[in-house]
This record gives C-alpha cells, structure tokens and sequence, in this order.
C-alpha cells in the first residue's frame, strides 16, 4: 500500500522536508537520505560562509582575475544572468555586497542605514559585470569588491536537484519543500493531486486559498517572515537591488511554475519591480504564473490564474 513518508532536516540554513510516496518504507528512507545529501553537495558548492567553496573563491578573485569552475556552478549563474536580463536586472547575484553590511534583521535595527553609504557600495551590483567564458569555463567579476551570493535562486536549484535525483531513483510521486520554496510531481499517496496553500500574510499558519498542483513549483516571497519596524513603517527583508532599500508596499508574491529553480528566482523580482511591471513581465511568460498581496490585503493575479 502506498504512503508518504516525510523527513524534515536543516540544510542550507533552512527548514526542509522530504516527502516521497512508497510502499516500502526501507527504500523511502533510502531515497531520502540520497536527496539530502544531494542537497548538502550543493549547499557545499554555492555557500559563502566556506572558504573552500567556488562561491568564495570567485569572490575573493573580483577585480584581479578569472576563475575557473565547475560547469554546475557556470550554468547556474548563466542562467541567474539570463533572470537578470528579464527582469532587468531587479534578480542580481552580485548584491553580496550590499545585504549583511547594512542590513541586520534582527529586532536590534533601529534606523535605516546611510544612503550615502549604500550608493558606494550598489555601485559594484551589477550583473553586466559577471564576464563568463565559456570556452575557458571561467567566471570573473570586473570590480574589486564585488561579490555574487545564491541567496535568491540557491534553494530553488537545490529542491529541483533533489527532486530530479529522486525521479531518477524511481520515485515517482513526492515533494521537496525548501523553507517555503517547494516542488511537486506525481499525486499522493491516494492518487489525488498535492494541495499547497497559498499562506495569508497577516496569519502564516492559515491559508488564504488553497491549489491542486503536480508537476509544478510554488515559491514564497514575504515579508512578514523577516521585517523591522523602523518610524512605524514596516521593511521586510528583500532588498532591492537597485536602491539597496528593503521592499515596502507588498507583503508576499507567491510564484507558480514548473521548475523550482525559476520559480525561487522569480518571487524576489517580483515583489520588488512594483504590481504592474511584474504582472505584465509575468503575464509575458509561458507557465509561468504568480499571485501579489499588497500591504492593503488587495490580491493580484496573473491571468491564467483561477483563485477558488
């Protein structure tokens, strides 16, 4: 008889878990434990916090010289370049600069940091300074100082990683949930299609609207995980990286797509390029869909979506 077997495990700083249906509870374990550690083979390649890791090793050469990588890393940030070009540049890896210097989100932030100091410093974002080569297989960031970071796009690549190395290993029906982050294929255990809720922003534990989904990712950008209240005014923790502000005005973009990657990508963007621009960019995009809460609790939606 098929069940689900779930696991949840800290990986990547985050809150996952694991869900695969089996009849068999030995080889979902297995399956399991193979998924994880994928996920901790990737966490190891894009974390900044190791000296070890490509990430830093890129970092540490900006301004001096190119670096070889691995062809994982290559693609991941020629893709993470290619988001970049489509939504003009509001997803950007090289805004490692500006987020941990300036911005603590913890409850200790009383005032806004130093405009002056953030323009020096948003001068070394910009993705048209990551230069690939790809017949050299190098990576080389143009200005001293510069730092590229997978905090936006890290744990989308993992969950779909972790989800195609499952499929591989013959399970045909599951989910990886990365912090919020997830992705689906096949139906439960009862043959019925996953059900996520979409989660109200003023009441995370009680969703606003619920979805049948297989096959398809869903990603959560909010602000009423990680904010300070500074003056009264609410600053959730997605910076934009044009202005190196944090975001107001929206309380959450939820992303629906087939491919967790893209769909991890895409909720930042989105939730920072205001309510139009981003529709009318998503609207313009195959299978790709999205819904936006305003701080005024109006919802938005892309037009192929059909909210119960």
């Amino acid at each position: 008889m098929l069940r689900e077997f779930k696991r949840p495990q800290k990986l990547m700083g985050n809150a996952f878990e694991i869900t695969v249906v089996s009849d068999d509870e030995n080889s979902a374990n297995q399956h399991i434990d193979a998924a994880i550690n994928e996920i901790r083979r990737i966490e190891k390649l894009l974390t900044t916090f190791s000296e070890e890791s490509q990430t830093n090793l890129i970092n540490r050469n900006a301004g001096i010289e190119s670096v070889k990588v691995d062809w994982e890393i290559f693609d991941l940030i020629e893709r993470s370049l290619r988001i970049s070009r489509i939504t003009d540049g509001y997803f950007d890896i090289s805004y490692g600069g500006i987020d941990k210097s300036f911005w603590n989100f913890d409850r200790e932030m009383k005032k806004l940091p130093n405009p002056e100091l953030i323009k020096e410093h948003l001068k070394l974002v910009n993705y048209k300074n990551i230069i690939l080569d790809r017949e050299n297989q190098t990576v080389f960031l143009k200005e001293k100082g510069m730092r590229i970071g997978f905090g936006g796009i890290g744990k989308g690549y993992a969950a779909e990683m972790a989800k195609q190395m499952l499929q591989n290993r013959g399970v045909t029906s599951g989910i990886v949930n990365a912090s919020g982050d997830l992705t689906t294929w096949g139906n439960q255990a009862n043959g019925k299609p996953w059900t996520v809720g979409i989660a109200d922003p003023d009441n995370a534990k009680q969703p606003f609207s619920y979805m049948n989904i297989t096959n398809m990712a869903v990603a959560t950008s909010g602000n009423y995980e990680k904010f300070v209240m500074i003056n009264g005014k609410k600053y959730s923790h997605t910076i934009n990286p044009k202005t190196g502000m944090p975001v107001s005005g929206v309380k959450s973009v939820t992303i629906f797509c087939p491919n967790a990657e893209i769909a991890d990508a895409m909720a930042t963007p989105v939730s920072i390029m205001g309510i139009d621009a981003a529709l009318n960019m998503i609207n313009q995009i195959n299978h790709l869909e999205c819904i936006i809460i305003d701080d005024q609790d109006k919802i938005y939606s892309s037009q192929n979506i059909n909210l119960k």
